[in-house]
């Protein structure tokens, strides 16, 4: 017989009509476990074997899944293995944020198979959009030069950008009021004839944190993402958690003072940008990655006295985020250079006490994520993927 270890899956159902979500289930199954045979998948997605050797059959003719060599164990008989096909799909990631933007494609696991970066004019969207095409056109003409059917198999188009999102009109440059009014998505569908989805940058972030960071196989973790402001990504039972208008985890814009005339952001002492700030260096500037990590490696004072201040407030954060959400673990992510990341991680204990200080615990209740900063466009080029294949409530509750 072959391995019996524990499979991740979601279940199935074997009422009639859901196919459409057992679908999803096996596509996910597979890319959680990677090759898994026919009874694997049974096993794993409590369905009959007749629906998944139906479903294997649809995604095999669709070029999602491809069998393997048979594989014999013992005196077993022999099974065949499935696997996703990578070229499957592919999605293109789009990250907006006040100085320059990203843009990625990645495949049906995840792979980022071409990418490109420029700077974006502050505040002027119609012409930052223009540049923004001229960097999805440049990419998918890349990936069509390595995959020729890659074009029917763009399954569309993910932005994040600093949130919150759909607010009364305002002039705080933190929430980059320009892109807010402008028609974003609208353009970019025109743009590109590809279906397009926003999301916040934290939420990007988590995304790609679940994909292939510390929150892999965490049904329960905050992602408190740290850049040019800040934010938490949400995932709750295994699934990101957007809120009700997409604006879920937006912690940066928490008070640290009653309301009133003095009080104060927490991104306003805390984010990047209260860093170029303390430093005196324009968020533009080229090199400027390179140049935080080489004053925090040097712990340079002017460095090393603002991660004090921002550890403070970030240390509030993170007892707030337990108090709340009681996650499984918080996962400091951010877009500084690691060596910075890990200065704001050490500073930031010991911890406050809070319900999440158990004697037992599997993962610490602090713990530092991706630091890359293509990250959030990854997580953005995610979310198109996860839309066309994750297994959904929708899909059940439609076909009822």
């Amino acid at each position: 017989m072959h391995d019996i270890s524990p499979i991740r899956a979601k279940s199935g159902t074997n009422q009639e009509g859901t196919s459409a979500h057992n679908r999803r289930v096996m596509i996910e199954a597979l890319r959680l476990n990677g090759a898994l045979s026919r009874a694997d998948l049974a096993r794993a997605t409590q369905l009959t074997k007749q629906a998944v050797s139906n479903i294997v059959e649809d995604l095999e003719r669709d070029g999602l899944v491809v069998a393997l060599d048979a594989v014999r164990k013992g005196r077993g008989q022999p099974f065949t293995p499935y696997r996703l096909v990578p070229e499957g799909a592919f999605a293109i990631g789009l990250q907006i944020d006040r100085h320059l933007t990203r843009v990625v494609v990645v495949d049906l696991v995840g792979k980022v198979i071409a990418r490109a970066e420029a700077g974006l004019p502050l505040d002027e969207p119609s012409a930052g959009v223009k540049i923004i095409l001229s960097l999805v056109d440049r990419v998918r003409r890349e990936l069509a030069s390595l995959f020729a059917q890659s074009e029917r198999r763009l399954v569309g188009l993910g932005v994040a950008m600093p949130g919150p999102f759909g607010l009364r009109e305002s002039d705080d440059k933190w929430m980059m009021p320009a892109w807010q009014q402008f028609p974003l998505l609208e353009t970019l569908a025109a743009g590109t004839g590809l279906n397009v989805g926003l999301q916040n940058d934290a939420a990007a972030c988590a995304t790609a944190e679940r994909i292939v960071g510390a929150a892999h196989g965490v049904d329960h973790a905050v992602c408190l993402y740290v850049g040019y402001g800040i934010a938490a990504g949400l995932i709750l039972n295994g699934e990101l958690y957007n809120g009700g208008n997409g604006n879920a985890g937006e912690i940066g814009r928490a008070l640290l003072s009653p309301a009133g005339p003095g009080s104060t952001p927490l991104e306003h002492r805390a984010s990047l940008a209260s860093l170029y700030q303390h430093l005196g260096l324009d968020p533009a500037e080229r090199g400027l990655y390179e140049k935080l990590g080489a004053l925090a490696l040097a712990q340079d004072p002017r460095v090393m006295g603002w991660v004090e201040r921002a550890a403070s407030d970030l240390r509030w954060s993170v007892h707030l985020i337990e108090t709340i959400f009681d996650p499984q673990t918080v996962i400091l992510t951010s877009s500084a250079p690691e060596a910075l990341a890990q200065l704001l991680l050490q500073a930031m204990h010991p911890l406050l006490p809070s319900i999440a200080d158990r004697p037992v615990r599997r993962l610490p209740r602090l713990q530092l994520g991706t630091t890359d900063p293509w990250a959030i466009a990854v997580g953005a080029a995610a979310e198109p993927i996860s839309r066309a294949f994750d297994p959904r409530f929708s899909a059940i509750l439609k076909a009822g």
